[in-house]
């Protein structure tokens, strides 16, 4: 049954290719391991350029090292977080544990809402400094890669908080016990129950006998005189 535990089935079920790559919750993923692909990478490639008084390189950022060395481990955080749990969703259908169903949407939900809380960091950390970046040959040439970290960063903004959607309704789906119930009794419906055998010491009610030590006393018993005064 869909939505039977956090939004997945019973544990065992066929998994369905199709269905899952459609799901919006994989088109997420998918889209957010693009995005950051599309952030670290010009970073990495074009993000450093000679510096106009050196042949040392410059991060194009304003020359500030720590803006390219965030833009790029938010990449790859991102890049590494969207591959492990599409692998994850892959594997939950097989989770028969309810509790341990519950982890996993806990720990994407937590993760999901601190990277989207990261990425909109990274995104204005970004464009302030791109905004202080003095115009010269080096900027230029490297003004696309730089614009487009940016702008990804922007769109894993969106991508990571409509994921942090996501999971807080698979919370809140939740389990549905009423599953189990039906399950049970189903499975109890139409079964009958074999009767006492002979000889079990219980006793039917058509043999049903007196208990002890309520014989009707005889108040005359035999062979006994009342003495005459």
């Amino acid at each position: 049954m869909e939505g039977a535990s956090f939004g997945a089935g019973r544990a065992g079920a066929t998994l369905d290719p199709v269905s899952f790559a459609r799901r919006p919750q994989t088109l997420l993923r998918i889209a957010s391991w693009v995005f950051s692909i599309a952030v670290f990478g010009p970073i990495v490639n074009e993000g450093y350029v000679n510096a106009d008084s050196g042949p040392e390189l410059r991060c194009v950022f304003n020359g500030n090292a720590g803006a390219c060395r965030f833009g790029v481990a938010l990449g790859l955080g991102a890049f590494f977080a969207c591959a492990a749990f599409l692998l994850l969703d892959v594997r939950f259908q097989q989770i028969s544990s309810v509790r341990d169903r519950r982890r996993a949407v806990l720990l994407d939900l937590g993760f999901s809402g601190l990277w989207s809380f990261l990425w909109f960091v990274g995104f204005c950390f970004l464009t302030n400094q791109w905004q202080r970046t003095a115009p010269g040959p080096g900027t230029t040439q490297a003004a696309d890669a730089a614009r487009a970290a940016i702008a990804f960063s922007f769109f894993s903004i969106l991508s990571w908080a409509a994921l942090t959607v996501k999971a807080l309704q698979r919370f809140r789906l939740g389990t549905d016990m009423s599953l189990f119930a039906t399950e049970q009794l189903g499975a109890g419906a139409g079964q009958t129950y074999p009767g006492y055998p002979v000889g079990s010491g219980v006793e039917g009610t058509e043999t049903y006998q007196s208990p002890p030590f309520t014989e009707t006393l005889d108040t005359s018993p035999k062979g006994y005189q009342v003495p005459a005064y």
